[in-house]
């Protein structure tokens, strides 16, 4: 593990941003284990630390990802790349009734998370991006639980490509 993965790794356990107990996750799974990048994000020196290790991973001309949890990762990582971002929103909000914050056409994109478990959520980001013309083949993320998401993604023509797993926090 380099130097930064390490750095990180060594954040996220002293934060306790991997909490234990019983938890409900996205994907309806219920876990021993929570990863919580939401909150340890919120330091300026771990997210601009994240948003370094992002930007040496994209190839696409834009990023993407869905709220909640990958919006400051997608914020700090543009910046960094000065690249533009587009936000999935979860469901059509009042207004527009758009689905996404920021504009996209057929471009290359990659998708930024934060926690990936059975890949499901950038799944949806990926097809709503792919229906309306964009190319999606790749997706980053801060931690792969290791719980089919990166399988799924690959059958569905999405390499996953994660920062850290959880065998490598040490929490499976």
């Amino acid at each position: 593990m380099d130097e930064k993965r390490q750095k990180l790794s060594k954040v996220l356990l002293e934060t306790g941003a991997v909490k234990f107990g019983d938890f409900l996750l996205t994907s309806g799974k219920r876990s021993s284990y929570y990863v919580d990048i939401k909150n340890t994000a919120t330091d300026p020196a771990t997210l601009s630390l994240i948003a370094d290790m992002f930007t040496g991973m994209l190839k696409g001309k834009k990023i993407a990802g869905v709220e909640l949890g990958a919006v400051p990762l997608l914020v700090a990582t543009a910046l960094k790349a000065g690249i533009p971002y587009v936000i999935i929103r979860k469901e059509r909000k009042h207004g527009t009734g758009k689905l996404t914050i920021g504009e996209f056409g057929e471009e290359d994109i990659d998708i930024i998370e934060d926690v990936v478990t059975t890949g499901n959520s950038i799944l949806k980001a990926v097809n709503y991006l792919r229906e309306n013309g964009a190319r999606v083949s790749r997706a980053f993320c801060v931690v792969d639980r290791e719980e089919g998401g990166k399988e799924l993604l690959r059958e569905n023509g999405v390499d996953l490509r994660s920062i850290l797993t959880i065998s490598e926090l040490g929490s499976r």
